[in-house]
């Protein structure tokens, strides 16, 4: 099984602030991510000044600003914060990582050496932008949540029309959190069976269920939202794992990896090899036995160790006779 490609979304978690940024990254570091991702955007070209937040954003900020662009303009992260953090992702080995929300935002990307971009669920149609990330970059990441099968399809058409064969489908809910009974994961596998490409999970639920599930049941991608709290102010905390959870979300995730390993035949394996004759059984006298006595069902008995004669050998020993004495509990001999 190929290493599973985790990317830790801090997304907007950083509030605006530069400091919580860099905290961020230092929390995905130290859970072992391969990358942490932000968003790029400007408010003013993602959003209308007269769009309503969604009803996720209202309950995880309270009455806080009436409008979408209100809320993201605090959000924003500038070019020399991009730089910053840019920088410090690579001094401290881990790869930096953004979704562009613009098309401004998508060459500016491109402009700083990415050749993988990830496309959120947002703007799977919007056309002129998959259009442009189709131009710019030569490998694609897309989100699907909202979407319908149909919808997917016609994105990856025109990724395949501008020539690019990396793609990976990630399987989403747009919903902060995922209800586990909307998330439907066998979708997933939909995707790969009617497109062919690879396949992935963009996880919103709470915990870290099922992003291991995903991974078990093929995903080459995870992307997971966290936070240093989940207490803290914005739309997107409440919904993200906290710093111990992330970590614990990769380990089970490698540890999985490991478990999806073998040839597949079951066949005792090297760790185990030692415990087989501690664990089965063998013939064994269950009484004392003389010498030329027959061996019955009456003088024999099946305990541990299993390193004497099977038991499944059982009808194949009774009826023979006893080439020795036996005291109780040894192993028959024949």
């Amino acid at each position: 099984m190929k290493k599973t490609l985790i990317i830790a979304e801090a997304g907007v978690n950083h509030n605006g602030d530069i400091s919580n940024a860099l905290k961020l990254i230092d929390v995905a570091v130290e859970a072992g991510v391969d990358y942490i991702k932000f968003q790029t955007f400007k408010a003013e070209k993602l959003v209308s000044k007269k769009a309503k937040k969604a009803e996720y954003q209202i309950q995880n900020m309270g009455g806080e600003e009436d409008s979408q662009y209100a809320m993201l303009k605090k959000l924003e992260l500038s070019l020399q914060d991009h730089e910053t953090l840019i920088t410090y992702c690579t001094n401290k080995g881990i790869k930096f990582f953004s979704t562009a929300f613009d098309l401004d935002s998508l060459q500016y990307l491109k402009s700083i050496g990415l050749e993988l971009v990830k496309i959120p669920s947002g703007e799977i149609t919007n056309l002129p932008y998959l259009r442009n990330a189709a131009k710019l970059f030569s490998k694609i990441i897309l989100s699907t949540g909202m979407s319908t099968m149909d919808e997917i399809s016609s994105a990856v058409d025109i990724f395949r029309a501008e020539g690019i064969s990396d793609i990976t489908i990630l399987h989403c809910n747009t919903e902060y959190p995922t209800p586990m009974a909307d998330v439907n994961l066998r979708a997933m596998l939909a995707i790969k069976e009617e497109l062919g490409t690879k396949i992935g999970y963009s996880d919103h639920t709470l915990g870290i269920e099922v992003p291991i599930a995903a991974v078990a049941l093929g995903a080459s991608v995870i992307e997971k939202h966290f936070t240093l709290d989940k207490t803290m102010p914005g739309p997107d905390h409440a919904a993200s794992l906290e710093p111990f959870e992330l970590i614990n979300m990769v380990t089970a995730i490698r540890n999985i990896e490991k478990a999806m390993t073998g040839d597949g035949i079951k066949k005792p394996s090297p760790s185990e090899q030692k415990n087989i004759a501690i664990a089965r059984k063998s013939i064994v006298a269950a009484t004392s036995i003389s010498k030329g006595d027959v061996l019955s069902e009456k003088n024999l008995a099946v305990k541990r160790p299993g390193n004497g004669i099977s038991p499944m050998r059982w009808d194949e020993i009774i009826g023979k006779i006893a080439i020795r004495n036996f005291d109780e509990d040894d192993l028959i001999e024949v």
